[in-house]
């Protein structure tokens, strides 16, 4: 063999084996591009189009049952509460103490609703770490498992932490609040019973294991641009 050509077999080799390095350097994403994920996959970009939202929180417990009702015109961020005969409308830029208080029930109740969009509203106050494989507390499946924690300060349950399970489509399964991040869950719940309706993907109804419970919704109507 001429010793160029021999040349030109360590020339290849070499090559080969940067190119088999790069492969094996795959980019992990991270856990803020995770939680972007499951924020797209619920329907996030489609978000800008809705000027008004609609909807009615309920929840049976036993032989119980609670519902109160919310109109929320996104672009100016105005909220009607409506229960029974009662109602009230207020603008979340300019509340007195009523409305301060009436608007702790619509935070709830749209988290419920809307927590992949919070992923992406209040990244600015949440730390997050990402797990490829946990095992979920209801189904006991392995799933992907995204952890948030709130702040210390502001807000009204500062330093609560929520749980969320998924799968490979990220679409959220189960997950887990816990009140001041302890390690303890304070209450677990399913994600199922979704609505495809004008880009967005929504569960509508949230159960526990063995009891008899259910957070659901109904009402559901949107406003688009």
């Amino acid at each position: 063999m001429k010793p160029n050509r021999i040349f030109f077999l360590l020339v290849l080799v070499a090559v080969a084996c940067k190119t088999d390095k790069k492969e094996e350097k795959a980019v992990v994403p991270t856990a803020q591009e995770i939680a972007e994920k499951v924020a797209d996959a619920h329907g996030y970009p489609h978000w800008k189009k809705v000027k008004e939202i609609r909807f009615t929180f309920n929840v049976d417990r036993d032989s119980t049952h609670f519902e109160r009702s919310w109109i929320w015109q996104t672009k100016n961020n105005t909220v009607t509460y409506i229960s029974g005969r009662d109602s009230l409308t207020y603008n979340r830029k300019d509340m007195d103490s009523l409305a301060y208080k009436t608007n702790a029930g619509f935070i709830n109740d749209r988290y419920w609703l809307l927590a992949p969009f919070n992923l992406m509203w209040d990244k600015e106050n949440y730390t997050v770490e990402h797990a490829l494989e946990q095992e979920a507390p209801i189904s006991k499946s392995n799933l992907q498992k995204l952890s948030v924690v709130y702040g210390n300060e502001g807000g009204y349950t500062p330093g609560d932490a929520y749980d969320f399970y998924f799968g490979d489509d990220f679409l959220i399964r189960e997950w887990v609040f816990r009140k001041g991040n302890q390690p303890e869950p304070s209450m677990a719940t399913t994600w199922e019973n979704y609505i495809d309706t004008l880009g967005l993907t929504l569960a509508r109804d949230h159960k526990k294991g063995d009891e008899v419970f259910n957070l659901y919704f109904d009402g559901l109507a949107f406003e688009i641009e």
